[in-house]
């Protein structure tokens, strides 16, 4: 193990894993991101290189996107960029909101151009023991770091369906509030899945989109887990209409869109068509903290525990936790670039103190 000791090391690449890395570099805590590779539970650039169009993300209103992008990120990553979407044009120029990908190259080149270097690699365990903190990556010798930020995120369960697997993107999603209200759900009836708080809000939302159709919420058994509160917002609701005792047996569509579900009975075994224009996914998250052994504590959940109110602390000294990977509530990429920012300011005080 090399006697060099780091600054920062951030791990995770996604909007707060960028946003950590901004604000450190520019700080000179020289920082360090392992921004993973890809793997079933987390993937370099985080859970937006699974998101098309980002319309929510303050700062990028629909225009010539693509021109920025490529005039900003260095050209040998423009292999990485996504067709800009079809039919998405003004004037003879693409005209769309920033996509996933296109999003976080953007914060990826912004971290380069203060400094930030990047691992390709995943960091498989830890040992926050001692007053340095030492970092096992998959590959390579460890690493040692007087502060740490882990921005590893969480990743969306799903039903694990082969159909379902293949129209994400494609009328699948599991954020409504990110994806709803995009053209391809637009007026159109809608399924989400799931009987918690969660689901009723998923359903809540899209429901209170203008000219919203029929959201069918599906719920396996006879009942919803969700608080009474909740319950009683989709049971009133106009545009919701209850599925109960029932799960979803297959999604179909035309290759390029959603445009039904089967459902199946969890009483009789019976199959059921539902015709909709996407299906949400809200049967919860599991955030990214197995690697850490324990080493940090988490609630209930699993996500990490912030020690003190507006702060990113965890339990251990000079160890931070930024995004959705300490956030199971709001989980929204501009909220986790935010808890970003405060990881990295909070590890600057923390080594401005120490250096006392």
């Amino acid at each position: 193990m090399s006697d060099k000791i780091e600054k920062t090391i951030i791990i995770g690449s996604g909007p707060a894993g960028w946003s950590a890395a901004i604000y450190a570099a520019r700080a000179n805590l020289n920082p360090v991101v392992y921004e993973g590779t890809v793997r079933p539970e987390m993937i370099p650039l985080g859970q937006l290189a699974f998101t098309t169009e980002v319309e929510n993300f303050a700062g990028f209103p629909a225009g010539n996107i693509r021109a920025f992008v490529e005039s900003a990120v260095d050209k040998d990553r423009h292999w990485n960029l996504p067709m800009p979407p079809a039919g998405h044009e003004k004037d003879g120029q693409p005209h769309y909101a920033v996509q996933g990908v296109e999003l976080m190259e953007l914060m990826k080149q912004q971290a380069l151009n203060f400094g930030t270097r990047v691992v390709s690699d995943d960091i498989e365990s830890v040992d926050f023991s001692g007053d340095v903190h030492v970092l096992k990556p998959a590959s390579g010798e460890p690493v040692k770091a007087k502060t740490v930020i882990i921005a590893t995120g969480a990743r969306a369960n799903y039903l694990g369906l082969d159909t379902e697997e293949a129209y994400k993107n494609k009328g699948v999603s599991a954020c409504a509030v990110c994806d709803g209200a995009l053209p391809i759900y637009r007026a159109k009836p809608l399924a989400v899945v799931g009987g918690g708080d969660s689901a009723v809000e998923e359903a809540t939302y899209l429901a209170n989109l203008k000219n919203a159709a029929t959201i069918y919420l599906i719920v396996r058994r006879d009942e919803m887990r969700a608080s009474k509160v909740m319950q009683d917002r989709a049971l009133n609701h106009p545009k919701i209409e209850m599925k109960w005792n029932s799960v979803v047996d297959e999604v179909y569509g035309d290759e390029k869109i959603v445009t039904g579900i089967k459902l199946k009975s969890t009483v009789d075994g019976s199959i059921s068509d539902l015709p909709v224009g996407g299906m949400f996914v809200a049967i919860g998250h599991t955030p990214n903290t197995k690697f850490l052994g324990g080493a940090v504590e988490t609630n209930s959940s699993g996500y990490i525990r912030w020690t003190k109110s507006f702060r990113t602390n965890t339990t251990v000294k000079g160890v931070f936790a930024a995004g959705d990977v300490a956030d199971d509530y709001y989980r929204q990429a501009i909220t986790s670039a935010g808890t970003g920012c405060m990881a990295a300011l909070d590890a600057e005080r923390y080594l401005a103190e120490l250096e006392g």
